[in-house]
Protein backbone atom coordinates (compact mmCIF):
# COMPACT_ATOMS: atom_id res chain seq x y z
CA UNK A 1 0.00 0.00 0.00
CA UNK A 2 1.44 3.26 -0.96
CA UNK A 3 1.48 6.15 1.55
CA UNK A 4 -0.70 8.09 -0.08
CA UNK A 5 -3.46 5.16 0.17
CA UNK A 6 -2.54 4.59 3.92
CA UNK A 7 -2.76 8.63 4.19
CA UNK A 8 -6.08 8.45 2.00
CA UNK A 9 -7.07 5.36 4.17
CA UNK A 10 -6.44 7.04 7.70
CA UNK A 11 -8.01 10.46 6.70
CA UNK A 12 -11.21 9.18 5.26
CA UNK A 13 -11.66 7.70 9.29
CA UNK A 14 -11.05 10.56 10.75
CA UNK A 15 -7.63 11.14 11.18
CA UNK A 16 -6.89 15.10 11.29
CA UNK A 17 -3.02 14.59 11.03
CA UNK A 18 -3.25 12.05 7.51
CA UNK A 19 -5.96 14.57 6.43
CA UNK A 20 -3.13 17.58 7.12
CA UNK A 21 0.04 15.45 5.46
CA UNK A 22 -2.36 14.40 2.60
CA UNK A 23 -3.11 18.30 1.39
CA UNK A 24 0.48 19.11 0.45
CA UNK A 25 0.79 16.19 -2.03
CA UNK A 26 -2.42 16.26 -3.39
CA UNK A 27 -2.92 19.94 -3.18
CA UNK A 28 -0.80 21.01 -6.93
CA UNK A 29 -2.78 18.42 -8.78
CA UNK A 30 -6.62 19.39 -7.47
CA UNK A 31 -5.47 23.10 -8.01
CA UNK A 32 -4.75 21.99 -11.56
CA UNK A 33 -8.27 20.26 -11.82
CA UNK A 34 -10.25 23.33 -10.22
CA UNK A 35 -8.21 25.68 -12.52
CA UNK A 36 -9.18 23.58 -15.50
CA UNK A 37 -12.73 23.42 -14.57
CA UNK A 38 -12.81 27.08 -13.69
CA UNK A 39 -11.42 27.98 -17.36
CA UNK A 40 -13.95 26.36 -18.91
CA UNK A 41 -16.64 28.46 -16.76
CA UNK A 42 -18.58 31.70 -17.84
CA UNK A 43 -16.38 35.08 -17.06
CA UNK A 44 -17.63 36.93 -14.11
CA UNK A 45 -17.88 34.00 -11.97
CA UNK A 46 -17.40 34.63 -7.80
CA UNK A 47 -15.75 31.32 -7.42
CA UNK A 48 -12.21 30.85 -7.27
CA UNK A 49 -10.29 27.33 -7.96
CA UNK A 50 -8.71 27.53 -4.82
CA UNK A 51 -11.92 28.32 -3.16
CA UNK A 52 -13.18 25.14 -5.03
CA UNK A 53 -10.09 23.15 -4.01
CA UNK A 54 -10.39 23.98 -0.40
CA UNK A 55 -14.33 23.16 -0.30
CA UNK A 56 -14.04 19.81 -2.40
CA UNK A 57 -10.92 18.89 0.06
CA UNK A 58 -13.24 19.55 2.76
CA UNK A 59 -16.01 17.80 1.52
CA UNK A 60 -14.03 14.80 0.75
CA UNK A 61 -12.48 14.21 4.15
CA UNK A 62 -14.91 15.28 5.91
CA UNK A 63 -17.34 12.46 4.33
CA UNK A 64 -18.42 9.56 6.37
CA UNK A 65 -18.78 6.87 3.57
CA UNK A 66 -15.02 8.30 2.28
CA UNK A 67 -13.16 5.17 1.14
CA UNK A 68 -10.68 5.76 -2.10
CA UNK A 69 -9.26 2.35 -3.67
CA UNK A 70 -6.15 3.95 -5.12
CA UNK A 71 -4.87 7.47 -5.99
CA UNK A 72 -7.44 7.62 -8.92
CA UNK A 73 -10.24 6.72 -7.09
CA UNK A 74 -9.93 10.07 -5.15
CA UNK A 75 -9.39 12.18 -8.07
CA UNK A 76 -12.45 11.18 -9.72
CA UNK A 77 -14.36 11.77 -6.38
CA UNK A 78 -12.66 14.84 -6.26
CA UNK A 79 -13.71 15.94 -9.60
CA UNK A 80 -17.02 14.79 -8.13
CA UNK A 81 -17.38 16.83 -5.36
CA UNK A 82 -16.25 19.99 -8.02
CA UNK A 83 -18.81 19.25 -10.26
CA UNK A 84 -21.36 19.44 -7.15
CA UNK A 85 -20.41 22.57 -5.39
CA UNK A 86 -20.41 24.21 -9.17
CA UNK A 87 -23.72 22.96 -9.42
CA UNK A 88 -24.55 24.59 -6.15
CA UNK A 89 -23.22 27.87 -7.36
CA UNK A 90 -25.48 27.89 -10.25
CA UNK A 91 -28.34 26.98 -8.91
CA UNK A 92 -27.59 29.86 -6.23
CA UNK A 93 -26.42 32.37 -8.64
CA UNK A 94 -30.15 31.64 -10.55
CA UNK A 95 -32.36 32.29 -7.29
CA UNK A 96 -34.28 35.27 -7.02
CA UNK A 97 -32.50 35.91 -3.83
CA UNK A 98 -29.17 35.59 -5.45
CA UNK A 99 -30.27 37.80 -8.54
CA UNK A 100 -32.18 35.37 -10.37
CA UNK A 101 -31.22 35.61 -14.11
CA UNK A 102 -30.17 38.97 -14.01
CA UNK A 103 -26.50 39.25 -15.65
CA UNK A 104 -22.99 40.15 -14.04
CA UNK A 105 -21.88 42.75 -16.32
CA UNK A 106 -18.06 44.14 -15.62
CA UNK A 107 -17.51 47.97 -16.04
CA UNK A 108 -14.64 47.87 -18.32
CA UNK A 109 -15.82 45.99 -21.18
CA UNK A 110 -19.68 45.55 -21.02
CA UNK A 111 -20.05 44.10 -24.63
CA UNK A 112 -17.20 41.19 -24.22
CA UNK A 113 -17.97 40.33 -20.56
CA UNK A 114 -21.48 39.34 -20.47
CA UNK A 115 -21.45 36.40 -17.41
CA UNK A 116 -23.42 32.90 -19.14
CA UNK A 117 -26.46 31.74 -17.53
CA UNK A 118 -25.91 29.09 -14.97
CA UNK A 119 -28.41 27.13 -17.20
CA UNK A 120 -26.11 25.68 -19.22
CA UNK A 121 -24.79 24.34 -16.39
CA UNK A 122 -27.57 22.88 -14.70
CA UNK A 123 -28.48 21.10 -18.19
CA UNK A 124 -25.62 19.56 -18.56
CA UNK A 125 -25.43 18.19 -14.68
CA UNK A 126 -29.28 16.68 -15.69
CA UNK A 127 -27.99 15.34 -18.77
CA UNK A 128 -24.86 13.51 -17.25
CA UNK A 129 -26.84 11.80 -14.90
CA UNK A 130 -29.39 10.86 -17.93
CA UNK A 131 -26.53 10.06 -20.37
CA UNK A 132 -25.65 7.63 -16.61
CA UNK A 133 -28.74 6.02 -16.91
CA UNK A 134 -28.17 4.85 -20.63
CA UNK A 135 -24.39 4.53 -20.64
CA UNK A 136 -22.33 5.02 -17.38
CA UNK A 137 -18.99 4.06 -18.59
CA UNK A 138 -19.68 7.43 -21.11
CA UNK A 139 -21.25 9.36 -18.34
CA UNK A 140 -18.34 8.74 -16.60
CA UNK A 141 -15.43 9.45 -18.87
CA UNK A 142 -17.21 12.81 -19.59
CA UNK A 143 -17.55 14.07 -16.46
CA UNK A 144 -14.03 13.46 -15.66
CA UNK A 145 -13.17 15.07 -18.64
CA UNK A 146 -15.80 17.98 -18.18
CA UNK A 147 -15.62 18.78 -15.18
CA UNK A 148 -12.33 17.22 -13.68
CA UNK A 149 -10.23 18.75 -16.32
CA UNK A 150 -8.64 15.69 -17.20
CA UNK A 151 -7.89 14.59 -21.10
CA UNK A 152 -9.68 12.10 -22.66
CA UNK A 153 -6.91 9.51 -22.40
CA UNK A 154 -6.05 10.45 -18.39
CA UNK A 155 -9.91 10.02 -17.81
CA UNK A 156 -9.67 6.49 -19.09
CA UNK A 157 -7.09 5.47 -17.55
CA UNK A 158 -8.59 6.58 -14.52
CA UNK A 159 -11.14 4.74 -15.08
CA UNK A 160 -9.53 1.45 -16.34
CA UNK A 161 -10.08 2.00 -20.19
CA UNK A 162 -8.25 1.19 -23.28
CA UNK A 163 -7.44 4.27 -25.09
CA UNK A 164 -9.72 3.02 -27.78
CA UNK A 165 -12.57 2.31 -25.58
CA UNK A 166 -11.75 5.84 -23.65
CA UNK A 167 -12.44 7.68 -27.15
CA UNK A 168 -15.27 5.73 -28.23
CA UNK A 169 -17.13 6.64 -25.04
CA UNK A 170 -15.69 10.52 -25.32
CA UNK A 171 -17.04 10.54 -28.69
CA UNK A 172 -20.60 8.37 -27.76
CA UNK A 173 -21.14 10.92 -24.53
CA UNK A 174 -20.20 14.28 -26.56
CA UNK A 175 -22.79 13.08 -29.44
CA UNK A 176 -25.17 12.54 -27.04
CA UNK A 177 -24.85 15.36 -25.09
CA UNK A 178 -24.59 17.92 -28.22
CA UNK A 179 -28.40 16.31 -29.65
CA UNK A 180 -29.70 16.88 -26.09
CA UNK A 181 -29.00 20.07 -25.37
CA UNK A 182 -30.23 20.65 -28.66
CA UNK A 183 -33.80 19.05 -28.04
Amino acid sequence: MSDMTRLLDAAAAGDRKAADELLPLVYDELRALAAARMAAEAPGQTLQATALVHEAYLRLIGSEDARWENRGHFFAAAAQAMRRILVESARSRRRLKRGGRRVRIELLDVADSLADDPDLLLSLDELLSRLAEEDDAAARLAHLHMFGGLSVEEAGKVLGLSLPVAYRNWKYARVWLREALEK
